[in-house]
């Protein structure tokens, strides 16, 4: 006669068969996650391990350099030079200082739309990048002579150069010019590794640059570490950033770096704008006597005029 299960051992044998469905379905779910781990490591892996797409084919070409000077440098140059010249006029008491706020914000504005319009190549991503960051400036110094024109001729010229240089609006603007002039120097570095192998697309200005190291350069990689100078100090000059490369190669030159026993590239820069030793053409001045076969775009600003 068969033996019926009394109820201690059938919920012993349930709870057995419970468990056993969970320890089953335990070991599947681990399988399944330990599963999708391995293959997202071996995604990240393989992620990590594809090289960086490389420029395209037609990127940084001589044209696009050429283009970009004409229609967003030349233009954003121009307003430069009229804010230079508009500072210097306000040393003379008879200054409408605020009139001259207004007419330089009109300048901003109309060079702003001037730059907005041009084209540049997306392929060319630096010069892109550029355009954007002199437009950011342009409307940033508007917007900074806009607000200051109102208590502006209740200044003398020097208290209102004061007051610009500390205003949020226009230390932002001034941030945009120059980190957009290191992205046309950069891209100028990109230009010159397609047409001569032996100069890198990329230079990474160290700390301290020596002078030993300074002279073994190409000069299209000593104007990036200058536009590198001129960015990190926020000197916001007239002159470009070939203009002090060369002042700084003159200055080697002419024995004044051993003699004031100067040995970085810093110290020269720091000595030449802290002098007012550098001007715009300074380039052109001696590009024939130190720079005889150097590489460079045919850019206008490298050109002597003939």
């Amino acid at each position: 006669m068969e033996k019926r299960l009394n109820r201690t051992d059938l919920g012993f044998s349930l709870a057995f068969l419970l468990m056993l469905v969970i320890a089953i379905g335990a070991f599947f779910y681990g399988v399944k996650v330990g599963t999708d781990r391995a293959g997202g490591d071996s995604a990240e892996t393989a992620q990590a391990a594809k090289p960086s797409e490389p420029s395209a084919p037609n990127a940084y070409q001589q044209q696009d350099l050429v283009s970009f000077y004409h229609t967003v440098f030349l233009p954003y140059r121009e307003f430069q030079t009229s804010l230079f010249e508009a500072e210097d006029k306000w040393s003379d008491p008879s200054s409408d200082l605020a009139a001259s706020l207004k007419e330089l914000a009109k300048t901003a504005d109309a060079r702003y739309e001037k730059i907005r319009v041009a084209f540049v190549p997306a392929s060319s991503p630096l010069l892109k990048q550029a355009q954007t960051d002199y437009l950011k400036s342009l409307k940033l110094f508007s917007e900074s002579f806009s607000a200051l024109s109102s208590t502006a001729n209740q200044a003398t010229g020097d208290q209102l150069l004061k007051a610009m240089g500390e205003q949020a609006f226009f230390k932002e603007g001034r941030k945009f010019a120059l980190t957009a002039q290191n992205e046309y120097y950069s891209s100028m570095l990109k230009w010159a590794s397609t047409v001569n192998m032996e100069i890198p697309g990329d230079y990474k200005t160290p700390a301290v640059l020596e002078l030993s190291k300074w002279k073994t350069l190409p000069l299209v990689v000593k104007n990036k570490a200058i536009a590198d100078y001129l960015s990190a100090n926020s000197l916001f000059a007239g002159f470009l950033p070939h203009d002090l490369t060369a002042r700084i190669d003159e200055f080697i030159r002419s024995g004044q770096a051993d003699k004031m026993k100067q040995t970085t590239v810093g110290s020269i820069a720091e000595l030449l704008t802290g002098t007012d030793a550098v001007r715009s053409g300074d380039f052109l001045a001696s590009k024939s006597a130190l720079y005889p076969n150097e590489q460079l775009p045919q850019l206008p600003f490298f050109i002597p005029d003939k």
